[in-house]
């Protein structure tokens, strides 16, 4: 139930986001003129799914992530549906962007650290994420009235570590449609994605991401942020990891594993997965900010891998 009403609210606020004009307010006209030289200056990046949640603006910037997962005391599986787990995760990780012009922009979106500790079932590990790495355009520009839409390409090498449930299969190509709103102090932003494995070691995936945010000062710029996960077809990763008991766990698990995992779980598409994020962003100079939130999943923990989500970055762009 709680899915449903996620997804019908999610598919109401994209669908105006990414058409646009239908955003637009005839009534107050001075919202709409940009207030800098750059009319996407004061555009701020969404902190959650930051390796799905980027921001429409192709920019010149450098994006270091903290994230802190607790993980559910139990897990939904096919041969138990209450198996132990707990504990959590840690993921260093550091994103660049490298812009070519105004509307295009060289991206890399997944790279990291992965930090595993879980409390029962399987043994503490760490290890590298996938490499991850491509291009942003803006497919629609309209700085007169501080709105875009970017579509952004990337390819997921299987560069990882195995033991922290990267690395499997051949890669994926990853799509994502961006788009960008300002009005005044208030923005809006939203993202469509697709994860599309290049075998069937990973899941085929979609997702919906929505963002708003009002600057209050540029200090305090409070947030809210909507994750919806869906597999639209499941994977075979049972062959794939050779340890951590990866290989079982992509067989029984009942669900995906969200934004920077892909289990290639064989039961991946009987749960999705939704989550809701709270925070702030803090303007710290002109070229700099720092960002942190806090996110909980929308379903029953044990029907994911997060029971809560702490997620702190600081971004330089220049």
């Amino acid at each position: 139930m709680k899915t449903s009403i996620a997804l019908s609210a999610a598919l109401s606020i994209t669908t105006p986001l990414i058409a646009g004009d239908l955003l637009r307010n005839p009534l107050t006209p001075d919202l709409q003129q940009p207030t800098s030289a750059d009319p996407f200056a004061s555009a701020i990046r969404p902190i959650t799914a930051p390796t799905v949640f980027d921001l429409a603006v192709p920019r010149t910037q450098v994006h270091g992530i903290y994230i802190h997962q607790s993980l559910p005391a139990t897990i939904n599986t096919t041969v138990n549906p209450n198996l132990p787990l707990g504990g959590n995760f840690s993921l260093y990780a550091l994103q660049f962007e490298i812009a070519l012009d105004e509307r295009t922009s060289i991206v890399a979106t997944k790279d990291g650290y992965i930090d595993f500790n879980p409390e029962n079932t399987l043994a503490p590990t760490s290890g590298f994420a996938n490499l991850g790495l491509g291009l942003k355009r803006a497919l629609i520009y309209h700085p007169e009235d501080q709105y875009l839409v970017s579509g952004i390409a990337t390819v997921e090498l299987p560069t990882g570590d195995s033991e922290v449930w990267q690395g499997n299969g051949n890669g994926a190509l990853n799509l994502n449609l961006a788009s960008l709103r300002i009005y005044d102090n208030l923005q809006l932003a939203s993202n469509l994605g697709l994860h599309i494995p290049f075998d069937d070691a990973q899941s085929l995936t979609g997702s919906v991401s929505l963002h708003a945010s009002y600057e209050v000062t540029p200090f305090f710029i409070p947030l809210i942020e909507l994750n919806w996960f869906h597999v639209f077809d499941e994977g075979n990763g049972t062959s794939t990891f050779d340890s951590q008991g990866g290989s079982l766990v992509s067989g029984v698990t009942r669900f995906e594993g969200g934004d920077l995992i892909n289990l290639g779980a064989a039961n991946g598409a009987d749960h999705d997965i939704v989550t809701l994020g709270v925070g702030f962003r803090s303007k710290i100079s002109e070229s700099s900010t720092l960002g942190l939130a806090y996110e909980i999943p929308l379903m029953d923990d044990e029907n994911n891998l997060m029971e809560s989500r702490f997620t702190l970055d600081f971004i330089y762009h220049f």
